[in-house]
């Protein structure tokens, strides 16, 4: 190892050493850990006021270009995911961190010493400090009294004073790590939502009836990704209340894995199907474009009623031969006038009068082209209803992580609040008229109420011993 021989090299080393402190120092305060905290708590309110995920239509819609502009620049659209609210969290890992090895080496002496010293003195002015004479000997009673006392606290040390015996015994020194679990729980739960950012996605699938698709689309940045297996949407069914409003949709699904079928199942709304890391939620539906449909087409000068059945994008010929029907699509929504009416057929009525006329038929409403007044009326009388299905696919490497830090918070909170590390002395001092002076008391880093209570029944045990 080369040491440095000069005095500017010593002048570096000294700079680099402070530069080193200071950094950890800076990690190892509390004032960072509450400073961040914070700013992740008010960053995290942004994320619940602004839209997250949304269009660029719907972001132009409620904040207007200026603002739209903002939360791009920002990434306030997908806030949890942006790269200085993932920087904060890094910050809070590695104070955490330092923090927490900072103060390790001391809690680490306190709950391994080498020897375990005993100081009498330490408990003279507790409050819980109880005194009273029993008529048995010293050393009969120490007998007793050590068994008792090794039954409530451990191990029992003896020491030997100017005046009489001291017996001696702790427990719980290991809960002094309750902190650290909790600690590791935080790290836990935040490398759970750094992983799942960075390696996660959320998307969307879009399947007819009967198709089949091994990749989706990320929802924000609309870029396919590719699945480990292919997905068919083999039905899709759903029921509706009276007032026409969904009851329960369901798609049923295969997953097939190098052209074979590894399974089927179905799935509903909060019932995904889960696989190999990756959910598959039901998150919407809707009516595909019928591949035909029945129209009645009626003519109001001559009263004559025609039925045909057109495909989609199919001409059939007005009565009379006054022109051409032509069956241009269909919509899942048509609004008229701020109304969702729901499920419509588009055509056209081509008359030979050179009138070109666009016209929409609501299902839900047969009669509606007659409010249009013309010499011929339409109406749709049925056809083959088929529906797509509207998938949620997302996949969270992270969730092992979270569940393993709510598990370790769980038990880092009870042995934080409810674990304590104890310590109970009894002196014994043999008196002139041969009976025995006993004083029992106790302490504890936290929860001195149990050790009241532990110091209690230890003296009326004590005192039933002694007659």
């Amino acid at each position: 190892m080369d040491f440095p021989t000069t005095f500017s090299e010593r002048i570096v080393l000294k700079q680099k050493d402070s530069f080193a402190d200071q950094l950890w120092m800076f990690f190892a305060s509390v004032k960072l850990t509450v400073y961040t905290l914070v700013l992740l708590a008010l960053t995290s309110i942004i994320g619940t006021v602004v839209l997250q995920n949304g269009t660029p239509e719907a972001y132009m819609r409620l904040y207007g270009p200026g603002l739209y502009n903002m939360i791009q620049v920002l990434d306030l659209d997908r806030m949890y995911q942006a790269w200085w609210y993932l920087l904060l969290m890094v910050v809070l890992c590695v104070n955490i961190v330092v923090c927490s090895v900072d103060r390790l080496s001391v809690t680490w002496k306190i709950i391994f010493p080498k020897n375990i010293s005993v100081n009498p003195e330490r408990f003279e002015k507790t409050k819980n400090r109880q005194q009273f004479e029993c008529q048995l000997s010293m050393d009969r009673f120490a007998r007793e009294a050590k068994q008792m006392l090794a039954a409530r606290a451990g191990k029992v040390i003896e020491k030997t004073s100017e005046t009489g015996l001291i017996l001696y015994a702790e427990k719980g020194r290991w809960s002094r790590l309750g902190v650290y679990v909790v600690h590791s729980s935080v790290l836990m739960l935040l490398a759970g939502a750094l992983i799942g950012s960075a390696l996660g996605f959320k998307a969307n699938l879009r399947l007819d009836e009967g198709q089949t698709a091994d990749t989706v689309f990320d929802t924000h940045t609309r870029l396919p990704i590719k699945l480990p297996f292919t997905v068919r949407c083999n039905s899709f069914q759903v029921k509706f209340y009276d007032t026409g409003a969904p009851d329960e949709f369901k798609s049923s699904l295969t997953i097939l894995e190098n052209n074979q079928e590894s399974f089927t199942e179905d799935i509903l709304v909060n019932h995904p199907l889960r696989y190999k890391g990756i959910n598959i939620f039901q998150a919407s539906y809707g009516a595909t474009t019928p591949d035909e449909a029945r129209f009645e087409i009626t003519d109001s000068e001559t009263g004559t009623v025609e039925i045909h059945t057109i495909k989609n994008g199919g001409v059939v010929s007005l009565p009379a031969g006054a022109g051409n029907f032509i069956f241009e699509g269909f919509v899942p929504h048509y609004d008229f006038n701020g109304h969702n009416l729901g499920e419509a057929f588009i055509g056209r009525l081509d008359t030979i009068d050179g009138r070109n006329v666009q016209i929409v038929l609501p299902t839900k409403f047969p009669t509606f082209d007659k409010m249009r007044k013309g010499r011929f009326t339409v109406e749709v009388k049925s056809w083959d209803q088929a529906y797509y299905t509207g998938l949620q696919v997302t996949k969270d490497p992270g969730v092992p992580f979270v569940y393993t830090g709510f598990l370790l918070m769980i038990i880092g909170c009870w042995v934080t609040f409810f674990v304590s590390h104890q310590s109970v002395c009894i002196g014994l001092e043999q008196t002139g008229s041969g009976s025995t002076r006993v004083w029992v008391a106790g302490r504890a880093n936290r929860n001195a109420q149990s050790t009241n209570l532990t110091v209690k029944k230890l003296v009326k045990e004590l005192k039933e011993v002694s007659g």
